[in-house]
């Protein structure tokens, strides 16, 4: 087994770490999925009331998609100075601009009273939730990723990653007190925006968490051993190139595993917890509240299986419960809409929770995964690239060409195949790539250091086998 690094931080010290991870992940998804599910509820007739139902949806999950675009944008940005300057600061400040930005959401005025610039402030607005969550992702997982030991650290890095589940969970069940005790008029009224308000209160709450938290570890350990050697090399050394270049030169595959890993992670996790509403509501005509419930106990779900793939992966390895996750929603594609078309609440629960059961043995070893394939100096830009980037792909059209398809061919069928054909690529991508479990994340070679190869052996003492790309 491999020995801890000398850098590792102190179970006390890491569970702080993984604590604040995990709040301040929770409270960046309750922003970024109240938005989707907003959108597929009421965001067509406030912002979009003069389009036919089914096109106003559209539209609405139009400036939806636009926050994944800003996303590759938000990872090359947070990705650059975070390789630089560090996790935490990068971290404290997107927790800031997001949300600051879905409060502002709540305040904002529907077409009824500004007219066309109520959608495009709409947009706007999204554009900056995505830019931060864009940097979010990758400091939050790298953060516990780069504190903990290579034997547990699929467990661990698996925590930050919970807080999509329990954002989702979290403005789910906003959403369905809300929908609940308001009448329909009330909820499309005002009721809408006290979700959206809550944010304030839960961002001040994750800005204190996350200040209390030291930097990373081996980051620190890596930016002293980068400014050592060149101090020792003297004024005629290079000037260090930029991480985003480094990760282009040294990890290009790397880059392209983590971008086709993500497309049937992205794309059956969107597909499930935000198409589902529109799929239930306008195409079925079921109850808002019998899918919001089923999404809501299905995320709990969600949230609780996480770990345990996470500690999975840390016996299996990353890639067969990566695989097994990515096999598991292609084959119940077509299951899950014949349970959805039952229109019964026993069936639907049942069709949203193994979805995001599989779903969860491709998210959970996704942290430790992603981290292991870069150098520490070019860690953050690399993880946030092929994560964010394969988002403009895979989660950012997934609701809006699922709704395409339904408008055009009136069933399920062309959505099951979108997401078969989305789990091959990911297969295909895990596939290919090269087992990570316990790799030493101080030892992978720097791209700018004397071996300059990007390299990553295993862990000290270890004995999986790995290999560099």
């Amino acid at each position: 087994m491999a020995s801890s690094p000398p850098t590792s931080a102190t179970p006390r010290s890491l569970k702080r770490v993984v604590t604040a991870s995990l709040i301040g992940t929770t409270i960046e998804w309750y922003d970024f999925f109240l938005y989707g599910s907003a959108a597929a509820l009421v965001f067509d007739r406030l912002f979009f009331p003069e389009s036919d139902p089914l096109v106003g949806t559209l539209l609405a999950f139009l400036t939806y998609a636009v926050g994944f675009v800003a996303r590759p944008v938000g990872a090359l940005v947070f990705g650059h100075y975070g390789d630089r300057l560090g996790r935490k600061r990068l971290l404290v400040i997107s927790l800031l601009m997001m949300g600051g930005a879905t409060f502002a959401i709540g305040l904002l005025p529907t077409h009824a009273q500004l007219g066309s610039t109520a959608a495009v402030l709409l947009t706007a607005l999204r554009l900056v939730q995505g830019f931060a969550l864009g940097g979010e992702w990758g400091g939050a997982v790298l953060l516990v990723s780069e504190h903990g030991d290579a034997r547990r650290r699929g467990f661990w890095a698996s925590w930050p990653q919970t807080g999509a589940p329990a954002g989702q969970l979290l403005a789910t069940a906003v959403l369905a007190v809300l929908t609940a005790v308001l009448p329909d008029s009330a909820f499309t009224s005002w009721g809408w925006r006290v979700p959206f308000l809550l944010s304030g209160v839960l961002v001040l709450v994750g800005l204190w968490i996350r200040l209390s938290v030291d930097e990373s570890p081996v980051f620190k350990a890596a930016l002293a051993k980068a400014e050592a050697r060149r101090a020792a090399e003297g004024a005629g050394k290079a000037a260090e190139a930029m991480p985003l270049l480094a990760v282009l030169r040294h990890h290009r595959r790397d880059v392209l595993i983590a971008m086709g890993a993500r497309m049937a992670e992205n794309i059956s996790y969107y597909v499930i917890t935000a198409f589902v509403l529109v799929y239930g509501t306008k195409h079925l005509d079921m109850d808002r509240q019998t899918v919001l419930n089923a999404v809501l106990v299905a995320s709990a779900v969600h949230f609780a299986v996480i770990p345990a793939w996470g500690a999975l992966s840390d016996r299996w390895g990353r890639r067969p419960v990566y695989l097994l996750g990515a096999a598991g929603v292609g084959l119940w594609a077509f299951p899950f809409f014949w349970l959805i078309d039952t229109e019964s609440f026993g069936p639907v629960l049942l069709a949203v929770t193994v979805g995001l059961v599989l779903h969860g043995a491709m998210y959970a070893p996704q942290a430790a995964f992603f981290s292991e394939l870069f150098a520490t100096r070019v860690r953050y830009s690399g993880a946030s690239i092929g994560a964010q980037f394969a988002s403009v792909a895979a989660g950012a059209p997934a609701p809006l060409i699922a709704t395409a398809l339904l408008a055009d061919f009136g069933g399920s069928t062309p959505i099951a195949l979108y997401v078969i054909a989305a789990a091959l690529l990911t297969l295909l991508a895990v596939g290919v790539a090269e087992e990570t479990r316990m790799r030493n994340l101080e030892e992978i070679g720097e791209p700018d250091g004397p071996e300059g190869s990007g390299k990553a052996p295993a862990a000290r003492g270890g004995s999986a086998p790995v290999g560099g790309p």
